[in-house]
């Protein structure tokens, strides 16, 4: 039942009957569902708080924020996902990059059909489709950020394992009686490092301004591009040059490719909240296609240097590769580090928050808000350390969880809320073929990274 046509530009109140096409029961309904459950607070809304002094995060801000959510541990990656693929499947990352950035926009249409209600994206899949759609983009958007975090931890203890080989710490358990010859726990290389990162992290996750991490944002936005300068040094300057012919296609690998572009490109979870901080909301189409041209930009200049510096020798992290000892090899590795420092606070906050705000709806105090985030990433650093494998890990978040989260869902919800019957002919069009390649993309990436997974173990 289609719900009609698009939202009028004078609806700034955000009601219904001010969005002409709009007034249908579904979306009547729905508000007055909202209104009925005020004292239930948006999570989404408010995971880095509403700075009310500011009145908004400022265009740039936002951009850095945006950069920062979509430039990050995809950069290393991004040479192995050209080496699954063959030097034609770079086309691929374009076609990606247009799509996830078509539907980023069609989420901040979603969100303007509704904007007092639909303020994040769970409230998106409710408008759509009730508590079920809810509930799905819910699973879908906290799996992709909480596995997203585990990446962090892994890309950490990965490079920092190369940066200081050998690294170990011994821990006394007790229980030597009164010779003093207690056992001893020794933690060393990727564990250990995997460990002191967690713990250093940990500070950030408590932060809860969204204008705060705009200025940790811009560390990481700045780290990525530092990352390409160094990896083309080492080429020109260091030695390696580009020995690395490559394959023009390989077509198993493609699965494999698509999931680590898509990865690329995951940062829908965190756009409404990113729209919903900016003094000026008409601008956030402008944001993203700032941010998606930037990042492709960088995103492509990394994958080509990588694959022709090593070629099919690629590893999932390209700095895993790069000579030990240069100057430029440690400051690759170095500004690497900065990237998850920057983006592992604004993927698990969104998680945490929904986490409190059901605490606290069951009578319990915000002094548990520190004990929750610390918990979560506790967790996040058990998980790192049972599954260490950074490449297909990304391979298979971004092939099941950032497909549904960047191309499916956004395609669905919108066609849901404004009806398939008042769309033009060519969007549908298009909007069904994104629905058609995201779907091959979930089935074969998910398929081939669980069998890698399982093949490691």
């Amino acid at each position: 039942m289609a719900i009609g046509g698009a939202p009028s530009r004078g609806a700034a109140d955000g009601s219904a009957a001010s969005l002409p096409g709009l007034e249908h029961p579904l979306l009547h309904a729905y508000e007055a569902r909202k209104e009925a459950e005020a004292a239930d607070d948006d999570h989404e809304a408010q995971c880095f708080g509403s700075e009310p002094d500011a009145g908004g995060a400022s265009f740039v801000r936002t951009c850095f924020n945006g950069l920062n959510a979509l430039s990050g541990v995809g950069l290393l990656s991004i040479p192995y996902a050209l080496s699954e693929g063959g030097w034609l499947s770079l086309a691929l990352l374009l076609v990606v990059a247009a799509v996830c950035c078509y539907t980023g926009l069609l989420l901040q249409r979603c969100m303007a059909a509704s904007p007092a209600a639909a303020r994040g994206y769970p409230e998106i899949g409710d408008l759509a489709f009730g508590r079920g759609g809810r509930l799905a983009a819910s699973a879908f958007l906290y799996a992709e950020l909480y596995l997203v975090a585990i990446g962090f931890l892994i890309l950490e203890g990965d490079n920092l394992d190369k940066l200081f080989p050998g690294t170990s710490l011994s821990l006394p358990l007790g229980g030597g009686g009164g010779g003093g010859g207690g056992r001893l726990l020794v933690v060393s290389g990727k564990q250990l490092f995997v460990v002191l990162v967690a713990l250093v992290i940990l500070p950030t996750t408590w932060l809860r301004s969204l204008g705060v991490l705009a200025y940790v944002s811009a560390s990481g936005v700045l780290a990525s591009a530092v990352v390409v300068v160094c990896v083309l040094w080492a080429a020109v300057a260091d030695g390696v040059g580009f020995r690395g012919q490559g394959r023009m296609l390989n077509v198993s690998g493609l699965p494999t490719a698509l999931g680590l572009y898509t990865f690329c490109y995951c940062g829908h979870a965190i756009f409404p909240t990113l729209s919903n901080s900016m003094k000026e909301k008409k601008k956030f189409s402008k944001v993203l296609v700032i941010c998606f041209a930037a990042c492709t930009l960088n995103y492509g200049s990394m994958a080509i240097l990588g694959y022709l510096m090593y070629g099919d020798d690629v590893k999932s992290q390209v700095t895993l590769n790069l000579p030990e000892g240069n100057i430029s090899s440690k400051l690759a590795i170095y500004t690497t580090l900065i990237s998850p420092f920057s983006k592992y606070a604004l993927m698990v906050t969104p998680l945490a928050t929904a986490v409190e705000e059901r605490l606290l709806a069951a009578g319990y105090k915000r002094s548990v808000n520190i004990l929750i985030r610390t918990l979560l990433v506790v967790s996040t650093v058990v998980f790192a350390l049972a599954v260490p494998f950074f490449g297909h890990l990304m391979a298979l978040v971004g092939s099941l969880l950032s497909v549904m989260a960047s191309m499916l869902l956004p395609c669905v919800f919108y066609l849901k809320i404004f009806g398939v019957a008042r769309r033009g002919r060519a969007e549908v069009a298009l909007i069904a073929a994104i629905i058609v390649l995201g779907s091959l993309v979930a089935a074969t990436g998910t398929y081939s990274s669980l069998k890698k997974i399982v093949h490691e173990f």
